[in-house]
């Protein structure tokens, strides 16, 4: 009789990151990531550590993974999802929350993203969303095109 498969741990994990926005030569931009491969477009964002802020963790990774400085203007949605992955030879279950927040350029260069990322480059926002890889990603830029309209930065 064969062992019966052990199931998968669940996990939670909470990241937190943004979009960031300018205002480009054309209109209003904002900075993708490609990571992974194949390479997929997707936005800056990564774990939150311990006793770290969504907030500071946001501004953190942002920084980190696409070389940029920016504010947050505000929270546009905190994101949902499961997946599963290996960790360390064992199949998890991740439940995974995301914090997305609306963010400005303050300054920088995306040509100065760290070793995970493949490529960060400014985007116009409409192109944007045809070019990222998760739908759930596609969604926050789509919100923060038309918040950035609202807004007065």
């Amino acid at each position: 009789m064969a062992a019966a498969k052990k199931p998968a741990r669940t996990e939670t994990q909470i990241s937190a990151g943004g979009a960031v926005l300018r205002n480009g030569p054309d209109g209003i931009e904002v900075a993708l990531i490609s990571t992974g491969n194949p390479a997929r477009w997707q936005l800056p964002k990564g774990l939150i550590e311990k006793d770290e802020t969504p907030e500071a963790a946001a501004l953190r990774e942002v920084r980190e993974e696409s070389g940029l400085e920016a504010t947050i203007d505000r929270l546009i949605e905190k994101v949902e999802y499961w997946y599963q992955a290996v960790s360390r030879g064992e199949r998890v279950r991740y439940h995974k929350f995301v914090y997305f927040y609306l963010m400005w350029y303050v300054s920088g260069d995306v040509a100065d993203h760290d070793f995970e990322v493949n490529e960060a480059k400014w985007i116009p926002i409409d192109d944007a969303v045809r070019t990222l890889a998760f739908r759930s990603e596609q969604a926050i830029v789509e919100k923060a095109a038309m918040a950035a309209k609202d807004s007065d930065t």
